[in-house]
């Protein structure tokens, strides 16, 4: 075992304490140290160029609320990262400050903090410290032989300073298909700009990969969203389309109506799947391609507007005897308000009809009450991917309509944090594969819609689509989410993470109400570079600081904020 090196540090005369206290008489704050302070640095490990240290201040006397150490290196030394502390230098000169999340004081009066750093030909210890401006001076322990450079494995990040949040790929979950976004079920189409602005992957665009649209029963009706879906194709990255029907025609119904609920009526199943293969085919000549498309929004909900009731064995018994005639897609079933097992567990015990689906679907509205937010143990033991395909939650509305039009409004952040991207977070925890928001084009959504009373710009992004965007822009379709620990620092953190495209991503979600800074990230392996961005009440998707070291890097996470950080390998 390697001893570290270590430096103790100690008044050891009042006179020392008078000549530094004259020396620095004009920087000296009314909480100096007291006399006795001493300050142990330990090398606790080092590499070839790299070195991880430990400090530790013990008899802080005053200085407990704040303080502030210094020192100098002698053999050009540089800290690259710290924990529980703020450190910074300039030069040969390093000054660490204590940060208000700090843990490390005692009601002994003792802090400690840690870094890493690199070195060149040698790596001695600092000879001397300064606690608020007062010098504390003693043996640097000569005789401690440098520490050899331990053998490395090229696979293997170098040994660094302690993870708050330490990635585990070696533990997979579920493959991501997506974040998204419905368009207009029975209004206008996106424009062009608007869609790019929702799917593109530039600079103030959002980068939704999977679009909901409207199956109508009038096939006239079919031509009206063909543009924006070619344009999504073709200006995101990998964009899947879910086409969803509200109703069969009124007259293959028992109520002979498209709205009311009412029931297909069996004589007339083989005619609904040829109805679904014909928007698929003619989506397809148009160049679009349809990848998933669902029998039924909601089948047990019948209000008064386009709306068709099933139970779950109608649903099982449709795919099972008329889904192979849905060609060039994948069929999901059923998109119950919240996530009902009965309107899918029936298909999915039935090989035939289990074999004729793709996916899951279902709705948000009451399934975290229902106790369903959580994993889908049967879809998933028949290799079913689960998709949240609509949520829509405005209730901020209360606070004044024309707040959705001010980034800087409280109520608006609070519910796009608390509950939006909670539910997010929530839904890639139960290993589902999507989410998909209600309309992304709304006063209340990812961009505005130009309603004068609710005060957005239409086409604009809005504050909950650059959250949203946290996720759908840098967790990709094809990633899968992986596992990770966390420390008792970062523990008010919610993190998922995700591997895929050479990129390891994490998204970080923030809601207490303390900045957890200076957080080391652990990747599964050495990174090349590190990204991270930030949205909170005053930032949209912006650019955040972050420095890299081997396999780590060290972010500042404010409060209540949502932001990813995405390590290329």
């Amino acid at each position: 075992m390697r001893r570290p090196r270590k430096t103790t540090m100690a008044l050891t005369s009042v006179g020392a304490v008078l000549l530094a206290s004259a020396a620095v008489a004009t920087a000296v704050p009314a909480g100096a140290a007291a006399a006795g302070c001493s300050v142990d640095y330990a090398v606790s490990s080092q590499w070839q160029g790299g070195f991880g240290a430990n400090v530790t201040i013990t008899n802080l006397g005053d200085a407990i609320s704040g303080w502030t150490l210094t020192w100098s290196y002698g053999a050009g030394q540089t800290v690259t990262q710290a924990w529980n502390a703020t450190v910074t230098q300039s030069g040969a000169a390093v000054t660490a400050k204590n940060v208000s999340y700090n843990g490390g004081i005692a009601t002994n009066g003792t802090a400690s903090f840690g870094f890493n750093g690199s070195w060149t030909s040698s790596n001695p210890a600092p000879t001397s410290f300064a606690l608020n401006g007062v010098t504390c001076t003693g043996d640097t322990d000569p005789t401690t032989p440098p520490t050899d450079p331990p053998p490395t494995d090229p696979t293997t990040p170098p040994p660094s300073g302690p993870a708050d949040i330490t990635v585990n790929s070696a533990t997979r979950y579920q493959t991501v298909d997506g974040f998204g976004a419905a368009q207009s079920i029975w209004g206008s189409a996106w424009s062009t700009a608007e869609t790019q602005t929702l799917v593109g992957m530039g600079a103030n665009q959002l980068g939704l990969s999977i679009v909901r649209t409207g199956l109508s029963p009038v096939s006239s009706e079919w031509a009206t969203h063909v543009n924006s879906l070619k344009t999504a194709k073709a200006s995101g990255s990998n964009v899947k389309i879910l086409a969803s029907p509200w109703t069969a025609p009124a007259a293959w119904k028992t109520n002979n109506s498209r709205v009311n609920g009412g029931k297909l009526r069996t004589d007339y199943y083989d005619d609904y799947a040829n109805h679904l293969n014909s928007y698929v085919q003619y989506m397809r000549g148009q160049g679009v391609t349809i990848d998933v498309t669902s029998v039924q929004n909601e089948p047990d909900w019948h209000p008064d507007y386009d709306s068709m009731d099933w139970s779950g064995t109608e649903l099982r018994n449709f795919v099972r005897d008329q889904g192979a005639r849905v060609q060039n897609t994948r069929l999901m079933v059923a998109e119950a308000v919240n996530l009902n097992y009965n309107f899918t567990d029936p298909t999915l015990n039935d090989t035939t009809a289990r074999n004729n689906i793709g996916y899951i679907g279902g709705h948000l509205y009451g399934t975290e009450d229902a106790g369903r937010l959580r994993p889908y143990n049967l879809a998933a033991q028949y290799n079913k991917p689960v998709w949240m395909t609509e949520w829509n939650l405005h209730a901020a509305d209360g606070g004044g309509s024309n707040i959705w039009g001010n980034p800087a409004n409280t109520a608006v952040w609070n519910e796009t944090l608390d509950d939006i991207m909670r539910t997010v977070h929530r839904s890639m925890e139960a290993n589902w594969s999507a989410y998909i928001w209600w309309y992304g084009k709304r006063y209340y959504s990812f961009i505005g819609d130009g309603e004068s009373a609710y005060g957005t710009v239409a086409g604009a992004p809005l504050k909950r689509g650059y959250a949203f965007s946290q996720y759908a822009k840098y967790v990709r379709p094809g990633y899968q989410r992986v596992a990770l620990t966390k420390s008792s620092k970062a523990s008010p953190l919610e993190v998922t993470a995700y591997q895929g495209g050479g990129k390891v991503t994490l998204v970080i979600l923030n809601r207490s109400n303390s900045a957890v800074n200076n957080a080391v990230v652990q990747a599964p392996q050495n990174v090349t570079a590190a990204e991270h961005y930030l949205t909170s009440l005053n930032a949209n998707a912006a650019s955040q600081p972050t420095s890299v070291n081997g396999g780590q890097a060290t972010i500042n996470v404010p409060a209540r904020s949502i932001s990813t950080l995405v390590f290329t390998l």
